[in-house]
């Protein structure tokens, strides 16, 4: 009796989950986006308020921005969803090589404790500067408007991967640290038993701001750049503005917060799967 009636409550346990998921993870946003959506609407009724609303931006982006989003007319003329993608490939590569550098000069830094107090203060100074203001730098230095996007997500998001695995490293239990010195690990032994177990949550945190901060900063830079990019379509529409435009820019800013969204989401189950419990 007992085996049958732990079978039933075993089967109850996925819809019961199912339902606590529904009503506290999907409901309540979409109650939220409800209400926002609401009061939008009825702010455009004031004359004044020069925005499209949300009814009216869905329909003049609805074809061919929303049902064609990967329509190709040449040059930067092309949907967005080959817009999102073109600085989604930007992202990558920046991000990708400021976590390959970031982690390995955290671990670096965070192990030499002379070296962190010298570098230290340099790395606060750096990783408060806007990531525009690296622009003008890259743009010199590259000549190229592809290569000064990525160096800009790049120069910006490295900072708080390096500052999180610094201190990842830092925070090592000492008694981590004795252990390994009996048994006498080494090297990469050292580095996969000891550091990386201990700092990985750090380092996905670092990623996870980074990540954010890549999104930001690309989307910023292809305003300037100019190019196939979100910023650039956006900063585009802009300098064309009509009510139409408006909308489309509208549509573009939602889809930059969904894609970072996305970006987040992706980062955190990574971290979801390789951080230890």
């Amino acid at each position: 009796m007992a085996a049958i009636l732990g079978t039933r409550t075993l089967k109850k346990n996925p819809r019961k989950q199912l339902n606590k998921l529904v009503s506290q993870k999907i409901i309540p946003p979409l109650v939220a986006l409800a209400i926002f959506l609401l009061v939008w609407q009825l702010l455009c009724l004031n004359p004044n308020f020069k925005l499209p609303g949300p009814i009216e931006t869905f329909s003049e982006t609805w074809n061919p921005f929303i049902i064609h989003p990967f329509f190709d007319n040449g040059e930067s003329d092309k949907g967005l969803g080959w817009q999102i993608l073109s600085s989604l490939g930007r992202v990558g590569l920046g991000f990708s090589l400021a976590a390959i550098v970031g982690i390995a000069l955290g671990i670096f830094i965070g192990a030499n404790k002379l070296l962190y107090n010298a570098v230290d203060p340099i790395f606060q100074v750096l990783r408060t500067v806007p990531p525009l203001a690296w622009l003008p730098i890259s743009l010199a230095a590259f000549q190229q408007a592809n290569p000064s996007a990525i160096f800009v997500i790049f120069i910006t998001s490295i900072w708080p991967i390096i500052i999180n695995t610094t201190v990842g490293v830092q925070q090592i239990p000492q008694d981590y640290v004795n252990v390994a010195r009996v048994l006498r690990l080494k090297g990469p032994k050292y580095f996969l038993k000891v550091v990386f177990p201990a700092t990985v949550p750090y380092i996905f945190t670092g990623l996870r701001i980074g990540i954010g901060l890549s999104w930001l900063a690309i989307v910023a830079a292809e305003m300037l750049v100019g190019g196939v990019g979100i910023g650039s379509f956006i900063w585009d529409a802009y300098n064309t503005t009509t009510e139409t435009n408006l909308s489309e820019i509208i549509l573009a800013l939602i889809y930059v917060g969904l894609v970072g969204l996305l970006l987040d989401r992706l980062v955190g189950f990574i971290a979801s799967k390789v951080v230890p419990e």
